[in-house]
């Protein structure tokens, strides 16, 4: 393991390949990565590198996050993250990168919290065909129908799939190719998680070599 990136997303568009195709990428903006701590296993019981990126202004952070900083006595970040990594792999305090640590046909997970829909009923939440929009059905065409049994067992069971809260929630994509990379813009192939100006998290596929 190693470490990874926190990115930007800012939109989705098209690159054309040198053999004609054209191929859909997510564009994610990447802020220069700065190491500011460790933690080791000896200590922490764990390897890893805690990176800040984008530099901000102390009086908008919180007091702890003020804290913080203050006792490593460097600069404020607006983004903070913690990647755990190999011991041989752990970079020094101080050092800088960038988007320049992945390279074009590398396969990466990218984790973000996906786009809000807020409440969703079963059709749009869970693929639901609805009831018959024909004899027999008033006014609940696009509702779930029956969600249980008879007296035995009496209940709901937990699970079962019902209209709710749809969205917001933390998504991983495995094994997403990286097409490539522009100065600290990072190209990838197909979508990712999130909306536009939303981050994401950027690491060596697990799944793959």
């Amino acid at each position: 393991m190693r470490s990874g990136l926190l990115g930007k997303k800012l939109g989705m568009t098209r690159i054309f390949a040198d053999d004609g195709r054209q191929y859909a990428v997510t564009v994610l903006k990447i802020e220069p990565h700065n190491v500011i701590a460790h933690k080791t296993a000896d200590k922490h019981g764990y390897d890893a590198v805690v990176v800040g990126t984008i530099e901000t202004e102390e009086n908008k952070l919180n007091k702890p996050m003020r804290g913080f900083f203050k006792a490593l006595g460097g600069k404020y970040y607006k983004k903070l993250h913690e990647f755990r990594v190999e011991s041989e792999n752990m970079l020094a305090i101080g050092s800088t990168y960038g988007a320049d640590i992945f390279t074009s046909g590398q396969f990466v997970d990218i984790t973000g919290t996906s786009i809000g829909k807020g409440f969703a009923g079963p059709m749009k939440r869970h693929n639901f065909g609805g009831l018959r929009a024909t004899h027999g059905v008033s006014l609940s065409h696009r509702s779930h129908g029956s969600t249980g049994n008879r007296e035995d067992p009496g209940k709901v069971f937990k699970g079962k799939r019902m209209a709710g809260h749809m969205g917001s929630e933390t998504v991983t994509l495995q094994n997403l190719v990286v097409h490539g990379t522009d100065g600290d813009l990072l190209l990838i192939r197909g979508g990712v998680p999130g909306p536009e100006g939303g981050y994401v998290l950027i690491k060596d596929a697990v799944k793959r070599k």
